[in-house]
């Protein structure tokens, strides 16, 4: 198989893109987070800005995920329909580079659904990295200057926040071992355990 890709999903705190990162590294092949947003902006010719936009809106909405949509199947809308930068289709162009990175290239790729958008591709492995809520909060606390009362609350949201999104587009439940390969507590492995046991997944899965 000439590449492999490596989707990461994971809980706030739990040192999920610390793995992905260490893992794209150890593994010398790129790592996508955010740039996805530039590279789908590229694509389609929606400005960045309202990639950008959308994301901090739907970080921030309390129901913007409240029913659930039908799953994404990889349908664009075009640009002569007044929904061409809807939030939904700026996810469709995301999803739509994530597929053009899968068939191009070996990359770790973070979020965005991505284990979802690319169920039925066989060079694919998909993560989720979690950790007990002590252990988050413990790890949130070396990068957020909050009390540990509002860390907790911060890390809440947070996790609502992905687990809606995720099963918006998905029809999911984000936290369900079933929608991934391999499911790792940081809190057990530390996070360089974690890079191993996926490295050695990845030579049985793929020999």
């Amino acid at each position: 198989m000439e590449n492999i890709v490596i989707t990461i999903s994971r809980q706030y705190g739990s040192g999920g893109r610390t793995v992905g990162e260490m893992l794209a590294e150890k593994l010398n092949i790129h790592y996508y987070d955010k740039e996805l947003m530039k590279l789908a902006s590229e694509d389609s010719g929606i400005n960045e800005e309202l990639f950008i936009k959308a994301d901090e809106k739907a970080r921030g909405a309390k129901k913007l995920f409240r029913v659930a949509a039908s799953a994404y199947s990889g349908e664009l809308i075009t640009p002569d329909c007044d929904d061409f930068t809807s939030t939904d289709n700026l996810f469709n162009y995301q999803a739509k580079t994530i597929r053009r990175l899968a068939e191009t290239q070996s990359c770790v790729i973070m979020g965005r659904a991505a284990d979802f958008v690319l169920k039925d591709y066989d060079n694919v492995l998909s993560v989720f990295v979690h950790a007990p809520e002590d252990f988050c909060i413990e790890q949130a606390a070396k990068k957020l200057s909050m009390n540990t009362a509002e860390i907790k609350r911060f890390i809440q949201k947070t996790d609502k926040h992905r687990a809606d999104y995720y099963h918006y587009y998905t029809g999911r439940s984000w936290t369900d071992a079933r929608n991934y390969d391999l499911c790792l507590d940081s809190s057990k492995l530390g996070f360089e355990r974690c890079v191993d046991e996926i490295i050695a997944y990845m030579n049985v899965r793929f020999q």
